[in-house]
């Protein structure tokens, strides 16, 4: 085997190691964000429960506030 045979395959065994620890990274990555997506889809989920929760709270008893009964604000 030439010397230059040699070295050619030493690169290319270097170019392989290096792609194999970028696709490592890249799937670590996708991992971590479809991990990251889920969890904010979870959140999501339950914050427009929540708000769907208080609409209906809020549509069966109605607020009303006589201003009269309201204390006078801070400044006065």
């Amino acid at each position: 085997m030439s010397a230059d045979l040699e070295q050619r395959i030493v690169d290319l065994e270097v170019r392989i190691a290096f792609q194999e620890h970028a696709l490592q990274e890249l799937s670590d990555a996708l991992a971590a964000a479809r991990s990251e997506e889920a969890s904010n889809s979870l959140m999501l989920h339950r914050a427009l429960e929540e708000l769907r929760q208080f609409r209906s709270a809020m549509a069966a008893s109605p607020l009303t506030v006589d201003a009269a009964s309201e204390p006078p604000p801070p400044h006065y």
